[in-house]
């Protein structure tokens, strides 16, 4: 089982590299993660966007312009098509947004006529973190699509975090439905959807994985609070997925993890017909290598 995002990178290591293909890649994040990724042999790396500046970035920050390939397009829409074009064309193996606005990225993803999400499939954000107080790393979402997912959504949505779960070496996920409280009340209609989920996984319209919630976020990743509260579940202070049943609550734990718990992110978009690499603008170097290495694994 990998246990860190290192161990994600030491894992694809060897293997023949995947094909990137990196829209508006010209800042330098972004390019220093894919300078990373090349070099340790993860990926092949196309950037298009505008040549020179990719170029004096990449030189400002001692990377050799001439380990990826350069695809020179001023204008960022027409960067961005020209990258979506490459996976629909069968030249590059994933997707990463470099400087642009993730609305226009997830924009030219969702295109009906030339995007990457496939018919009846939802477009979900999934987050692989790794904190110092865990020995283990949690998979979780949805931080940036969904704003309000319905019962619908979070059954594709769990299913998107608990792929990524077995792509890390963990056979037999242990999924958490995040709410406020462990009790099913039905006014509050994420714990109805929390237990509808659970009694989903008991009956194998959810396989091969431990669903259970609701469940607060303590006793998810705390054994000791699930006994001090007498909360029986198979997944308390063990959690692998948390499904979270907002934007707002998975974004705010996503950032709280990084900046308040000293924590490591990687993040990809998924339902999409190959991995999509969504990370902030203001992301560093690390967690979007680390992304990179992630989309990698899973493409």
């Amino acid at each position: 089982m990998i246990t860190s995002l290192a161990q994600i990178v030491k894992h694809i290591k060897g293997r023949t590299p995947r094909r990137l293909a990196v829209a508006c890649g010209e800042d330098p994040h972004t390019i220093e993660a894919v300078g990373r990724a090349v070099a340790e042999g993860l990926v092949q790396a196309v950037l298009t966007g505008n040549r020179s500046k990719i170029e004096s970035v990449a030189r400002d920050n001692k990377i050799d312009p001439a380990s990826f390939e350069i695809v020179d397009e001023p204008d960022p829409g027409k960067a961005l098509a020209r990258a979506v074009a490459r996976i629909k064309a069968g030249e590059s193996d994933f997707l990463m947004k470099g400087l642009i606005d993730s609305s226009l990225y997830i924009k030219a993803i969702i295109d009906k006529e030339k995007g990457l999400l496939a018919p009846g499939k939802l477009l979900s954000h999934v987050s692989v973190i790794q904190v110092p107080s865990r020995r283990k790393l949690i998979v979780c979402a949805d931080a940036a699509v969904i704003p309000y997912p319905d019962l619908e959504a979070k059954v594709q949505i769990l299913n998107y975090c608990l792929a990524v779960a077995r792509k890390l070496g963990i056979d037999r996920p242990k999924a958490a439905i995040i709410c406020a409280v462990e009790k099913v009340n039905p006014k509050m209609v994420p714990t109805t959807d929390a237990a509808i989920l659970s009694k989903m996984a008991d009956r194998g319209q959810i396989k091969d994985a431990d669903v259970d919630g609701p469940l607060a976020l303590d006793v998810a990743l705390s054994a000791e609070s699930a006994e001090i509260k007498g909360v029986r579940s198979p997944i308390a202070g063990e959690a692998d997925v948390l499904l979270f049943p907002s934007i707002e609550t998975g974004n705010v734990f996503f950032k709280a993890c990084s900046y308040l718990a000293g924590g490591e992110t990687a993040a990809v978009v998924a339902g999409t017909d190959c991995p999509c690499v969504l990370t902030s603008r203001s992301d560093s170097e690390d967690s979007k290598f680390y992304s990179i290495a992630l989309g990698a694994l899973i493409s």
